[in-house]
């Protein structure tokens, strides 16, 4: 019997032993769990998070869930910090906010959804084009004359129909127009010719001024009376006097047209009576060049 006595105390001595480490390790593990709660709930990236602390031989372990994983990587660096860890067991799940995961949806499906096209770019306004050979008539402002008016006088006359062009107005009636005498010659008594002719130089629309080319209206009285007439410098339209003119005043004599695209500047003439035209004389001139103007907005 005495020798199973030093071995039964032996034993009872180890117990003893493991029962003071167990509670001593308990101990370590419980001041570990306490202080890594401290620390996560009032740090900053860590102290919204669900999450709870356990430790066993120092072995600590997180469950619950967290809003990213930043959070994770600093609950894993406050339990790496305290003392006494032996290692560490993340079981935590990166949950996302409501809101955050609302957000991130409705970004997904805007990018998944196709875009809208781009609104194609405005046509812009096309420039009026009035041809060659369109008709401007208009009536001068002044009596002219082959007697009293001189070569290259300049000579002021009013638009008297509008020129209209795919329906939009391009040179509205009342524009201004500019003219020149190209020549003025007076007709002698016994012999010699009269001789008139015009031609408009400029046309202003809507308080712009542009430069524009016609066929010349000429018209000549000869010897005793006899009297020629013509349009020159192009143009089919050619040139054609409305109103009267010389010998019986205003509205006397209607012009007419001498073959194809030939123009008639003069009245009914007889003596030796000189080119007249009185003012507010209506008379057509044609472009020879086009003329380009700006779009209407």
């Amino acid at each position: 019997m005495e020798f199973f006595k030093p071995a039964g105390a032996t034993l009872l001595t180890g117990a003893f032993l493991l029962l003071a480490v167990g509670c001593s390790n308990r101990a370590n593990d419980d001041a570990i769990v306490k202080d890594i709660q401290s620390k996560v709930a009032s740090d900053p990236a860590t102290k919204d998070s669900a999450v709870t602390v356990s430790s066993t031989g120092g072995k600590v372990t997180y469950r619950g869930s967290v809003k990213d994983t930043s959070t994770q990587q600093r609950l894993a660096q406050i339990a790496h910090d305290e003392p006494g860890t032996t290692g560490i067991d993340d079981q935590t799940a990166v949950v996302p906010p409501a809101g955050a995961m609302e957000q991130a949806a409705a970004a997904d499906q805007q990018a998944a959804a196709p875009s809208a096209p781009a609104p194609a770019p405005a046509e812009k306004p096309k420039p009026i084009v009035v041809p060659a050979g369109t008709s401007l008539v208009v009536t001068v402002d002044q009596a002219l004359s082959s007697k009293t008016s001189q070569s290259g006088q300049t000579f002021l006359a009013t638009v008297a129909q509008p020129v209209t062009i795919h329906g939009a107005t391009a040179i509205p009636k009342g524009s201004s127009a500019t003219g020149t005498v190209i020549t003025a010659k007076a007709k002698g008594k016994i012999k010699g010719e009269g001789q008139l002719a015009l031609a408009l130089t400029s046309v202003t629309i809507h308080g712009k001024n542009y430069s524009i080319q016609t066929g010349t209206l000429d018209s000549t009285v000869k010897g005793k009376g006899k009297r020629t007439a013509a349009t020159t410098g192009g143009g089919a339209a050619g040139g054609a006097l409305i109103g009267g003119l010389a010998g019986g005043g205003k509205g006397a004599g209607i012009g007419a047209l001498f073959g194809a695209g030939a123009g008639l500047v003069g009245g009914a003439f007889t003596g030796n009576k000189q080119i007249e035209i009185p003012a507010e004389t209506a008379l057509t001139f044609a472009l020879t060049n086009a003329l380009k103007l700006p779009p209407r907005r």
